[in-house]
């Protein structure tokens, strides 16, 4: 079944709800879970579904996300007809950039015509999951749709934030509400909603007629779920969904900096709810050689202090020289100096706490030295001076910000 699909990452929004995060990149692009980028994970559910046939669209800001899929990603053969291709926005159209994620796919139909696939997934390159796409295209196949939509039940109060799903007995979708405050719920589970995942499953034809006839209607925001499935439905065309809770029960869309957070968090749970270690289902990324982790003991006249580390993951290349973290995940090359501590935190790459420094609740980014003595996340109005912070109080500090001692 793999040969017969053509996959499309959408990788190409601004993600302006993490900035500071995303000023210098792509919102796949962000660091997560120490070694990985978003997008990794979506890419390794799809070589781990045998699907090896891949476009990546970018557009804002993609520069880190191109070199990375570039360099990192260099798992299928030419020769075998499989790629991992990167596609930025080329206004071949017009002298518009993607205007949605319907238009996004428009604008490059000419590879789906290059390879006349049987039938086209379409994923967003922003979330954490394990998904078994085969699972979902054999379910589209058996039921001759004309797409198939996947879907996940969350509580009703998150409505709002996603596509609500109305589905029949049969499990196709008789009705599509875009963010609404008042959802239709799940017969007999008044709390919980369908929530629309962002992955869509199209037959060849049925997309071309329908993104052809999106482009032409200029009241349209050409997208997916707001457009285009619900056209569909008063079309009478064959619109089913399929429930990942067959699967998981794990999907996270990080769109915004608290939400980012608690995914990272998630990993350094007790009882980790999303695994990194499925040796089933590996997690790929971009390896870079660096060297193990160490931990020291460091001491002066009057005490020794051993590092020591609790529930956290730490990369190959860090340094934990006396100090203490707990709860966390620490990048490659992290370098936590004596009597320093860092609590529930996201430390990225190249980031150096200080002897003495305490940092907790906190989002560090790249190359960010704290002076000693230095304390991140105990004191909110001072911090909301210096750095951003989030609804839930996550102090966030931007990509070598030079912090005053």
């Amino acid at each position: 079944m793999s040969k017969q699909v053509l996959t499309f990452i959408l990788a190409g929004g601004r993600g302006e709800r993490l900035d500071p995060l995303t000023r210098d990149r792509a919102k796949p692009a962000v660091p997560f879970g120490g070694i990985y980028r978003i997008i990794d994970f979506t890419l390794s559910n799809c070589i781990n579904s045998g699907l090896r046939r891949i476009f990546v669209l970018i557009q804002y800001k993609s520069f880190s996300l191109q070199r990375h899929v570039l360099s990192g990603w260099d798992v299928v053969s030419s020769q075998l007809g499989e790629f991992i291709d990167v596609i930025p926005a080329q206004q071949r159209l017009g002298a518009d950039w993607y205007k949605g994620t319907a238009d996004a796919i428009f604008q490059n139909l000419y590879a789906i015509s290059d390879y006349s696939p049987e039938h086209i997934l379409i994923l967003a390159g922003d979330h954490i999951y394990k998904m078994d796409y085969e699972k979902m295209i054999a379910a589209h196949i058996a039921n001759h749709a004309d797409v198939t939509v996947a879907c996940i039940k969350m509580p009703k109060e998150e409505a709002p934030h996603f596509g609500v799903i109305e589905v029949d007995k049969h499990h196709f979708i008789s009705g599509f509400q875009e963010k609404p405050v008042v959802p239709k719920t799940i017969p007999h589970e008044p709390d919980k909603i369908f929530a629309s995942m962002g992955v869509y499953l199209f037959s060849r034809k049925v997309l071309v007629q329908e993104l052809e006839r999106d482009s032409v209607d200029v009241r349209s925001d050409h997208d997916f779920g707001k457009n285009i499935i619900p056209k569909m439905l008063a079309g009478n065309k064959k619109v089913l969904s399929y429930d990942f809770g067959q699967q998981s029960t794990y999907w996270r869309d990080i769109g915004t900096r608290d939400a980012y957070y608690q995914a990272n968090m998630d990993l350094v749970a007790v009882n980790p709810s999303f695994n990194l270690y499925d040796k089933t289902w590996p997690v790929r990324t971009h390896y870079s050689h660096y060297p193990p982790v160490m931990m020291k003991t460091v001491c002066d006249k009057e005490r020794c202090v051993t590092g020591m580390v609790v529930d956290s993951i730490i990369s190959p290349g860090c340094v934990i020289e006396g100090g203490r973290v707990e709860r966390s995940v620490l990048s490659s090359q992290v370098i936590l100096r004596r009597d320093s501590q860092v609590l529930d935190s996201v430390i990225m790459e190249n980031v150096v706490i200080g002897e003495g420094a305490q940092v907790k609740n906190a989002i560090i980014d790249k190359q960010v030295h704290v002076p000693p003595g230095e304390k991140i996340g105990y004191d909110l109005d001072l911090d909301r001076k210096r750095f951003a912070v989030t609804a839930s109080g996550i102090v966030i500090v931007a990509k070598r910000t030079a912090i005053e001692s």
